[in-house]
């Protein structure tokens, strides 16, 4: 092969690297979206009974998921401590059921509480809270505020 030739192929091959280098995100992993949306509570199996001064509070992804883990810690004590008690967690043992939404504090199939027999607590209202869910190997946080229903 002539020099001329040599050239050429090595122009492609760093081309072609230039061109993955600007397009990497291609091969990275889209990020987990997570809305939350409340609603006046009402009587649920197990749920919250008619009547209660706040309102339910329902979680939502972009996509289905297999849930790991999921926490809620009030904001505040993460602050001061990253090994805060959770007012609710569940975790998977082998394989949770893929969910696209879930309501605070009622089962998730395929998870359970990490300690058995907890219950999640109540939510204050004007408390800010985070929910950490991991999903395998991705991980999402999302900060909320529950708010009274008017009165």
């Amino acid at each position: 092969m002539t020099a001329k030739q040599w050239m050429l192929i090595l122009l492609t091959i760093v081309l072609g690297a230039f061109s993955l280098y600007l397009n990497r995100d291609w091969f990275a992993q889209d990020n987990i979206q997570v809305y939350h949306r409340s609603r006046p509570a009402r009587f649920v199996m197990g749920g919250s009974p008619a009547g209660s001064d706040l309102e339910s509070l329902m979680f939502g992804f972009d996509r289905w998921l297999k849930l790991t883990s999921l926490k809620m810690v009030p904001l505040e004590a993460l602050k001061t401590n990253p090994y805060a008690h959770p007012v609710w967690e569940l975790v998977s043992d082998s394989n949770s059921v893929p969910i696209k939404d879930f309501t605070y504090g009622l089962h998730i199939r395929g998870m359970r509480p990490r300690i058995e027999g907890l219950t999640p607590e109540p939510l204050q209202p004007g408390v800010p809270y985070r929910l950490l869910v991991q999903a395998g190997k991705q991980k999402v946080t999302h900060d909320f505020t529950l708010q009274p229903l008017p009165p």
